[in-house]
């Protein structure tokens, strides 16, 4: 069974909505993990527009579980996250102008900064991980980079339109995981997983982590977020 990690992002998307201090993603992180989570991911995103560096720094401190971080290779981020020091430290691509990030890290097309940005977390004592698409050429680019953890980007399997489409990138996911456990990475996944599609992603072979957040903060807001976990907990499990 896969460990659950609770993305509390949008729970600071609403307080930002208002620039006020309400409904406060520690509040949240506090009550997933009564209701089981194994784990907290938060984005810092360079622009702040959910996630305040505030956030991060008290969620260091009061998180119980794993803290998962994630953001860009970008310096101003990078020293963020060698200063407070998460359990872990995911790199994602990043654009000012997406709503949410749209696809895998290219790390076959940027081995160096990339390389270059796993190294510099892992000297300060972090566990690494990219999130790229389920594509053989970035998994064999993250395994050179020196990452402990790829996460496979679910996004076009959640998308897909009809059950053929979903099978076809179920398949997809399956065959770039089976790759991911050849190079003796950590195999975790995540992007736009639902109580309705996540069941076969949580069968994968050897899937050691999922990351969700948008459906999980979306149930909480009609059923509590305590009970939002537990859940999806139950679904994966």
């Amino acid at each position: 069974m896969p460990g659950l990690g609770v993305n509390v992002d949008h729970v600071a998307t609403v307080r930002q909505a208002r620039r006020t201090t309400e409904p406060d993603p520690v509040w949240a992180a506090v009550l997933a993990e009564l209701g089981g989570a194994d784990g907290i991911t938060l984005h810092l995103r360079e622009d702040r527009r959910h996630i305040q560096d505030r956030d991060l720094r008290l969620l260091r401190d009061t998180v119980a579980v794993k803290l998962n971080l994630e953001l860009t290779a970008e310096e101003g981020v990078l020293a963020i996250a060698c200063d407070v020091k998460p359990d872990q430290a995911t790199l994602v691509p990043e654009r000012r102008e997406e709503l949410t990030t749209e696809g895998g890290l290219d790390v076959a097309g940027n081995e160096a900064r990339i390389a270059d940005a796993v190294r510099r977390l892992k000297d300060a004592g972090l566990e690494t991980s990219l999130f790229i698409d389920p594509d053989p050429r970035q998994i064999e680019a993250a395994k050179i980079a020196g990452a402990d953890a790829v996460e496979l980007h679910t996004g076009r399997y959640a998308d897909a339109e009809t059950p053929g489409a979903a099978a076809r990138e179920l398949e997809a996911l399956v065959e770039a995981a089976r790759f991911v456990r050849e190079q003796k990475l950590v195999l975790h996944a995540g992007h736009g997983l639902t109580y309705r599609n996540v069941g076969p992603v949580a069968r994968i072979d050897g899937l050691s982590e999922l990351n969700i957040g948008h459906s999980i903060v979306s149930r909480a807001v009609l059923v509590g977020m305590e009970r939002a976990v537990r859940e999806m907990k139950q679904l994966i499990g």
